[in-house]
């Protein structure tokens, strides 16, 4: 793929994706905006999710270890210190969903997403205090409370049954009826949304614990363990090996219930996520088993998923076979990540087409070059559709910066002497 690409995906990370955040997200009460408009006006009265947090400190965690730039800390150190004070159930343990402006807790209950994110920001976290601070202590601390969650999850959430992990608990991490996500998502007992995110924060955890705690490989076998079953959860419990889509929603014995929607984004995203979790994992068996699967999914996404015209990649198909065309930006992102993992693994020139087509279509439509970041939603025409936010809960530094840090480090294209 050519040098030029890399130079623009870095040049965007850099100047506009992390930048933007550092200015417009915090609230100067040392939290974050819960919404942020297209001219870039906070709704300081929004309230505030623990998603969103986490994913700010993932995102410059990750910066600051990736560079090997402390300045990218300043965010993360201001985002961890907002997740302990105000989200962190001192009693239960855990974190709360959502609270409000004023810091106080909204939905108390344990949303496994929620959780799952937390785990993954912090081992990253904890990470980056040892690499660029050399504070090994504190480091330490910071994974323990990573593993604490870990510890959590595995107690409450897990299915030793059938499988995965629970929508939702209570606050006090007992049953609940009240699962859903998100106003667009439904009460269930189980989700892909969930477990594919758990997966990736297990996927985190091992990673970075052998480099915060390597003595520890008694957590580490355990998190091993946990990876692996949640690997083959989705291999043979979430996808349809009918049309190689991700189901949505499910009962606890993964029985599936609600919509039949497909989410193009998802199943691209899982394709990197599952090939990344069995990379992570290093069983030459698990991955040749998985392998196939991984490209049939990255496959069925760029034959359905993808408008090689445009180069935008469609949002989903509904249960009566309307498609949305809309350029949702986490879509965009999670396809130019698919693509390019299709490609590293097969070396098919149509996978390395349409990665540049997919970054081709954010540089000249996702992106706002006049206030900075992403457009949230960009019609196939290539017109913003405005009503939708800059920022908040759901919109933030995560999908984008990941996507461009991803094909940075897979390119090796980071130092400022290298790719432009």
């Amino acid at each position: 793929m050519e040098e030029r690409l890399f130079s623009e995906i870095k040049k965007e990370l850099t100047g506009n994706i992390l930048p933007f955040w550092e200015k417009y997200a915090r609230d100067g009460a040392g939290g974050f905006y819960g919404a942020l408009d297209n001219d870039n006006v906070p709704d300081a009265k929004e309230w505030r999710s623990i998603v969103m947090v986490s994913r700010y400190l993932w995102s410059y965690s990750a910066a600051a270890r990736l560079f090997g730039e402390p300045s990218y800390l300043g965010m993360a150190d201001d985002a961890f210190r907002y997740m302990m004070r105000t989200f962190f159930d001192s009693l239960n343990g855990g974190m709360y969903w959502s609270v409000s402006s004023d810091g106080k807790p909204l939905l108390a209950r344990k949303q496994v997403y929620g959780e799952a994110f937390s785990i993954y920001a912090l081992s990253e976290y904890a990470a980056a205090v040892k690499e660029l601070r050399c504070k090994e202590n504190q480091s330490r601390r910071i994974m323990d409370q990573a593993l604490a969650l870990f510890a959590l999850l595995e107690r409450f959430a897990r299915d030793r049954v059938d499988g995965g992990y629970a929508e939702a608990l209570a606050e006090d991490w007992s049953a609940t009826k009240e699962t859903s996500l998100s106003p667009k998502d439904i009460d269930c007992e189980k989700s892909m949304n969930t477990n594919l995110h758990v997966m990736e924060a297990y996927t985190n955890l091992h990673r970075t614990l052998s480099v915060v705690c390597p003595e520890k490989l008694h957590e580490l076998r355990l998190v091993g363990e946990a990876l692996a079953s949640l690997i083959r959860v989705h291999t043979t419990r979430i996808l349809n090996a009918k049309d190689m889509h991700l189901d949505l929603y499910f009962d606890r014995a993964w029985k599936q219930c609600g919509v039949d929607e497909i989410s193009y984004g998802h199943d691209i995203e899982a394709s990197w996520l599952l090939w990344e979790a069995g990379e992570e994992l290093g069983q030459k068996s698990l991955l040749e088993e998985i392998r196939p699967i991984v490209l049939a999914i990255a496959r069925t996404s760029l034959k359905e998923g993808f408008d090689a015209a445009t180069g935008g990649f469609e949002n989903c198909m509904s249960e009566s076979g309307v498609r949305d065309t809309t350029r949702i930006w986490w879509n965009q992102a999670e396809a130019l990540n698919g693509f390019y993992n299709a490609w590293e693994m097969t070396g098919e020139a149509l996978f390395a087409d349409a990665a540049e087509k997919v970054w081709g279509w954010i540089r000249d439509y996702q992106v706002d070059k006049k206030n900075g970041d992403w457009f949230a939603a960009v019609s196939k025409d290539g017109i913003p559709v405005l009503k939708e936010a800059k920022g908040g809960n759901w919109k933030t530094s995560y999908h984008n910066a990941r996507a461009c840090m991803e094909l940075l480090r897979r390119s090796h294209c980071l130092s400022a002497a290298s790719c432009g």
